[in-house]
């Protein structure tokens, strides 16, 4: 009875994710007006930034501030962050954390078409209007001390498909949150944008 009752729960969250995404089966790339807000807790006011978000299937997206000198960059499995002009590299064959990010970012962009059922680090939910990823890596102790993050969440509004805000939480209750609005889907994106 128990596992009747959560198998028919994973199936409703996932039915409400793939309606979610459903619209970036038939959008190739897009941009949109991203905001990032990055809280510490050892600081009394966040710092906010307004930048730009780029996407183009099946696996590049670019979240860029400052001229470049502050990004997020997924270009296949290879991310790059951009800290005040400072690059740090990893690759999500090697960084266990960011694979399943990659998944999730992989599955909304090609509008469902990886099942993220299988994933037992994610978590889908409903919260009115919104469907809610909750990515939290599970990783040996040794790993877990290095993470950069604890955990990512990320809000698609169910009824414009546009993903509404990402969320990196780190330790001791820092995180950064990107913001997304104006969404142009179609707009002309090349791969120079992600070089």
């Amino acid at each position: 009875m128990l596992i009747t009752l959560i198998s028919t729960i994973i199936l409703a969250q996932n039915a409400n994710y793939q309606k979610a995404v459903a619209k970036y089966k038939n959008v190739s790339s897009l941009t949109a007006t991203a905001t990032k807000t990055k809280h510490k807790t050892s600081v009394a006011k966040d710092a906010v930034s307004q930048g730009t978000f780029y996407v183009k299937k099946p696996n590049k997206v670019l979240i860029t501030f400052n001229k470049g000198k502050d990004a997020l960059l997924m270009n296949g499995t290879n991310f790059t962050m951009t800290i005040g002009g400072r690059k740090f590299k990893t690759n999500s064959t090697q960084n266990a954390q960011f694979k399943t990010f990659q998944n999730v970012l992989e599955s909304i962009f090609t509008g469902g078409s990886i099942d993220l059922t299988k994933n037992s680090d994610v978590e889908i939910s409903k919260n009115g209007n919104n469907v809610v990823l909750t990515i939290t890596p599970v990783m040996d102790k040794k790993n877990t001390k290095r993470q950069m993050f604890t955990s990512f969440v990320l809000v698609i509004d169910s009824k414009t498909s546009e993903l509404r805000t990402l969320r990196m939480n780190e330790k001791k209750g820092n995180y950064t949150e990107y913001k997304f609005s104006n969404y142009q889907f179609g707009a002309n994106v090349t791969d120079t944008t992600f070089k």
